[in-house]
């Protein structure tokens, strides 16, 4: 069906053309399912893109699967999906079997040993920016005693993170918050 096609390239188009993560490729996908498709208007595409940006996961997916599913259905859905994902999944898996084959050859194995370090500072910088952003509406206390806690569950008792992370959402729905005073109205 032309439907189909026509999903399926566009969302090739966008993820062929995207570089720089899913915020990227929105002039690709507004390109793609505005103006030359007509999918969707300018306003709907703005609402779109602001419910995709609240939910988890990466935004030209979330898009690829409303829009999809709009113009097509379920089936729709897929097809814009996997044509957004599959560039992406080609070429990781032709990277990494090069750097597979390559593994041995002194300036590969520099290279990867060389991306280590800087991918662990990374995560250390996030988590850094992650802890301070907590304790501005918290004590560093208390943040520093849930870190301790999150690592006991994780590390010791050998929890899935994404158990702990699922339960102190509920404690956070559960255990009371202190008003502030903005909050109350300026009176205690």
């Amino acid at each position: 069906m032309k439907v189909y096609k026509d999903l399926t390239i566009a969302f090739l188009r966008a993820g062929i053309l995207g570089f720089g993560g899913g915020m990227a490729c929105l002039p690709l996908i507004k390109r793609e399912v505005v103006d030359k498709y007509d999918w969707v208007d300018e306003d709907e595409f703005g609402e779109i893109v602001a419910i995709s940006n609240t939910l988890p996961g990466p935004i030209n997916t979330k898009m690829a699967g409303y829009v999809g599913y709009r113009v097509a259905g379920i089936i729709g859905a897929g097809i814009a999906v996997c044509a957004t994902i599959l560039p992406s999944v080609i070429l990781l898996i032709l990277l990494l079997e090069t750097l597979s084959l390559y593994r041995e050859h002194p300036v590969v194995a520099g290279m990867l040993q060389a991306i280590v370090p800087v991918v662990g500072v990374m995560l250390a910088l996030m988590a850094w920016q992650f802890l301070s952003a907590a304790a501005k509406d918290m004590k560093w206390v208390v943040v520093l005693i849930q870190v301790l806690i999150v690592i006991g569950l994780v590390i010791f008792l050998n929890i899935h993170p994404a158990i702990v992370v699922a339960g102190m959402i509920i404690l956070a729905f559960i255990l009371p918050t202190k008003k502030s005073t903005a909050d109350k109205g300026g009176h205690e």
